[in-house]
């Protein structure tokens, strides 16, 4: 498992680093300004829709359904139903692409309602340029579906790279060159334009890699056959449960909208809270669900129970020190990366730190979610995942709407981690027997626990005594930074050896595996 891991884990990293070079280009650039809280804005839009149609409902329906074929043997009928199944995508996406570019003044209306009339104007102009990011995107999800249930994962991780680099060009390249510094609503539109460049790219990447690997998808008249009837069948509650998940960003998103540049603060914060989230919560995600249908659909119900135990505990093992770090000293993280240019001058670095470290306490439960719904997709029931994201959502706009009026765009972050938890608990109790998780694995994860609070207080009391290096130069700060992770990393591993909360030769057996 942890070999699959590591190569989406590793790729995903790629990804993860070159977008926080990206945000840290368009924090000097453009900080929390007007023109950020739009781009980002306007980017919630499609990418909204790209998490209901493409790697959300979409695939959880359609993965098992053609890993079934393919474990029958039926590599032909596999391939007749993933070119049916694309069809069928790329028209509902082409019609919802017709229809949503014009009315983008209406639909963005609704992204911002209490937005100020420069705002709202940005967020049209900068959405209509993007929106076909989510065409793109969505039938890259399919085809990274199709790869995944291949084993094949390097290529549907290595994809979202394209973005950051197309987006890089624009903010480290042709913006200086260009001499566009200052330029601020410019620089918005050709990152816009840069996010719309991408999808194609990404489409093209993985659309060839499924015919070098022998799956050639060719657009066909779509057909209405048992195989199509059955995954739209699985994906209605898919649609459904992704659907609310996203309408808590977009409650999120409408909620700040009322408050100068609570958009950009929280998404300067989630980018950072995105990297462990990203990287590791990606991983699981991508690997569990073929690994756990291809178990039942062998009979093997107890290794499949058990490959999900196996994903809880290092998925603990993994964010529950990360989760620490980041709300323990999150100002250590903001700083090195943010603070310079237009972020400084909008004096960003608490109000972001604060939103971080709210959002840090929820990073456990987001990866959680990913290893346990699996279970369920994998067993073709998308209907609990569907009515528990139902409750999710429900306890995100109530908390969110309470915490606002108290403490701002901040009370967004908790209520994200405080629905996150929720979750997490919805779904361990629709899975109750059905995750291995053994006496001696629970006192593992609570030894984890302890261990990531010993790394916790290391760094509460060792971030007070580099405070010089972190108001000093650029490199003195992103050196402070990394001596701070590097300490925190030796003293959890060494607690979590001595804790006996993993071992060397457990680690290696992962691996191997």
């Amino acid at each position: 498992m942890l070999r699959a891991l590591s190569t989406v884990g590793g790729f995903t990293l790629m990804s993860r680093l070159l977008g926080l070079v990206r945000e840290m280009f368009m924090a000097a650039l453009l900080g929390t300004s007007i023109v950020t809280d739009a781009f980002y804005a306007a980017l919630r839009l499609p990418n909204m829709f790209r998490r209901i149609f493409g790697e959300g409902a979409f695939n959880s329906a359609f993965v098992p359904l053609f890993a079934r074929e393919l474990a029958e043997g039926n590599e032909a009928a596999a391939h007749r139903f993933a070119c049916n199944a694309f069809s069928w995508l790329g028209v509902v996406l082409v019609i919802a692409t017709a229809v949503l570019i014009p009315g983008m003044q209406w639909f963005a209306r609704l992204l911002v309602p209490a937005a100020a009339p420069d705002l709202y104007e940005l967020v049209v102009a900068y959405g209509r340029i993007m929106f076909s990011y989510l065409l793109c995107m969505a039938l890259s999800a399919h085809l990274s579906g199709v790869l995944n249930s291949l084993k094949i994962f390097a290529m549907p991780a290595f994809a979202p790279v394209v973005l950051n680099v197309l987006m890089l060009l624009v903010l480290a390249v042709i913006v200086p060159l260009a001499h566009l510094k200052g330029e601020l609503v410019l620089i918005g539109t050709l990152v816009s334009w840069s996010v719309c460049a991408a999808g194609f790219a990404q489409l093209f990447l993985l659309w060839a890699t499924c015919w070098r690997k022998g799956v050639k998808i060719i657009p066909m008249m779509p057909k209405m056959t048992p195989r199509i009837r059955r995954l739209l069948i699985l994906m209605g509650p898919g649609v459904a449960a992704a659907g609310v998940q996203q309408i808590n960003l977009v409650v999120g998103t409408a909620i700040a909208s009322s408050e100068k540049s609570a958009i950009s603060s929280l998404n300067f914060a989630d980018r950072l809270f995105q990297m462990p989230n990203g990287m590791i919560g990606a991983a699981f995600g991508v690997v569990l669900l073929p690994e756990i249908t291809r178990l039942l659909r062998g009979g093997d119900e107890l290794g499949a129970n058990e490959a999900i135990g196996k994903g809880v505990f290092f998925a603990m093992l993994l964010t529950v020190p990360a989760a620490i770090a980041l709300a323990t000293v999150p100002a250590a993280f903001v700083g090195p990366i943010y603070d310079r240019g237009q972020f400084a001058e909008n004096e960003a670095l608490i109000p972001v730190s604060m939103a971080l470290a709210a959002f840090a306490l929820g990073l456990p439960a987001y990866v959680l979610v990913k290893v346990l719904q699996a279970g369920y997709f994998a067993r073709e029931n998308t209907k609990s995942p569907m009515k528990i994201a139902a409750v999710t959502v429900t306890v995100n706009a109530v908390a969110s709407l309470a915490l606002f009026p108290l403490v701002g765009f901040i009370g967004i972050a908790i209520a994200t981690t405080l629905a996150g938890w929720v979750n997490v608990a919805l779904l361990v109790y629709g899975l109750r027997g059905s995750i291995g998780l053994t006496a001696r694995r629970k006192s593992q994860l609570l030894r984890i626990l302890l261990a990531s609070l010993a790394m916790g207080a290391f760094l509460h009391f060792t971030y007070p005594t580099m405070a010089a290096w972190f108001a000093g130069p650029e490199w003195q700060k992103v050196s402070a930074m990394l001596i701070l992770v590097a300490g925190g990393g030796v003293v959890y591993g060494v607690s979590a050896i001595a804790l006996k909360a993993t071992s060397l030769s457990e680690l290696k057996a992962g691996f191997r595996r």
